[in-house]
C-alpha cells in the first residue's frame, strides 16, 4: 500500500454532523489528527452558513490522518460504519440535507480495495441499504476554527450532551482495543 509521506495515511469521512464524527476519531489510537472540514462541493472557500444551506454541494466531513502501523484504515471504516447511519441519505437523525451525507473521500486509488471491503460488509449488515457514496476528494476546505475539537470545547452544550457524546460513548464500549490510552 502507498502511503502519505512520513509513513501516515490520510482519508476524509463524511459522517453527518463532523462535531460527532471528530469527537469519536480523536479517541482512535493511532489517529494521528483530525481536521473538521467540507469536500466535494463546487464553491471555493465555503463558509459553515453556505455548506448548510445546500447551495455548495459540500459535505461535513472530517479527515483523519493515521498511523497504518497502529490502526488500519479497514478498523477505522468499521469505527465509522458503527458511529453513523449509512442508511439514510442527506440526513442522520434530525440533521438534513446534503451537507450530512454519508461519503467516504479517499487521497489515493490504492486506498479502493479495502474501501470497498468494508462498504460491501457495511451493506450486508444493512440489507443492501447503504447509500454512502465513494469519490476521490475534491475541492476540501477545512472549517472555521471554532468547529475544530468543538465536542472538547463544549461538552455541556445541548447538541453535544444529547447526540455527539453517545455516538463517543458507542465508539468507546464497541471498540475497546482501538481506544486510545489517553482516551480511556
Amino acid at each position: 500500500m502507498n502511503q502519505e509521506v512520513g509513513g501516515t495515511d490520510l482519508i476524509t469521512l463524511g459522517g453527518g454532523c463532523f462535531w460527532c464524527t471528530e469527537a469519536v476519531f480523536l479517541k482512535v489510537k493511532g489517529v494521528l489528527s483530525v481536521e473538521s472540514g467540507y469536500t466535494n462541493g463546487h464553491v471555493q472557500h465555503p463558509n459553515y452558513e453556505q455548506v448548510c444551506s445546500g447551495q455548495t454541494g459540500h459535505s461535513e466531513v472530517v479527515r483523519v490522518r493515521f498511523d497504518p502501523s497502529v490502526v488500519s484504515l479497514t478498523e477505522l471504516l468499521q469505527v465509522f460504519f458503527a458511529i453513523h447511519d449509512p442508511t439514510t441519505l442527506n440526513r442522520q437523525g434530525a440533521d438534513v440535507g446534503t451537507q450530512y451525507r454519508s461519503g467516504i473521500y479517499y487521497h489515493r486509488p490504492d486506498q479502493l480495495g479495502e474501501i470497498r471491503q468494508v462498504l460491501d460488509e457495511a451493506n450486508a449488515a444493512h440489507g443492501g441499504k447503504v447509500v454512502t457514496e465513494v469519490q476521490p476528494e475534491q475541492n476540501y476546505w477545512p472549517a472555521e476554527a471554532y468547529h475544530q475539537r468543538y465536542f472538547e470545547n463544549h461538552p455541556e452544550q445541548g447538541y453535544c450532551a444529547f447526540v455527539v457524546a453517545p455516538k463517543v460513548d458507542k465508539f468507546l464500549k464497541k471498540f475497546r482495543e482501538l481506544v486510545r490510552a489517553d482516551s480511556a
